[in-house]
């Protein structure tokens, strides 16, 4: 994030991508098959994507009820970000989530990073 220029992301954007491939690990597995993590710098917005391969089991927010050790996920993710979602995909689905750049942000030397 500092090399993009998004120094204030860098934290609220690793928890986005540990809770999205927390997510594809645990609802979106097909055994053989791995997930894919996509961060792309935009003009105004910094997309994260994670891309699995069980696109029938699309994420739903649950209500919290009580004191559960986990389905906070994607009230996190709703919360940190500007804006998340599903795209589905002939195999599979990716579910993205966006944060807005402020103004000079994003200014630095920023690409694409797929997977090796």
């Amino acid at each position: 994030m500092g090399e993009w220029g998004c120094p204030r992301l860098a934290q609220d954007a690793a928890l986005v991508v540990c809770e999205l491939a927390s997510n594809a690990l645990l609802h979106g597995g097909v055994p053989g098959r791995a997930f894919r993590v996509h961060l792309m710098l935009l003009p105004a917005v910094l997309r994260v994507e994670v891309t699995d391969a069980l696109g029938e089991r699309l994420p739903v927010v649950r209500p919290v009820v009580g004191e559960p050790t986990c389905g906070r996920g994607l009230l996190l993710i709703a919360a940190l970000t500007a804006r998340w979602g599903v795209t589905p995909l002939v195999v599979g689905k990716t579910v993205w989530a966006e944060f807005d750049l402020e103004e000079g942000e994003g200014s630095g030397t920023g690409y694409v990073v797929r997977p090796a």
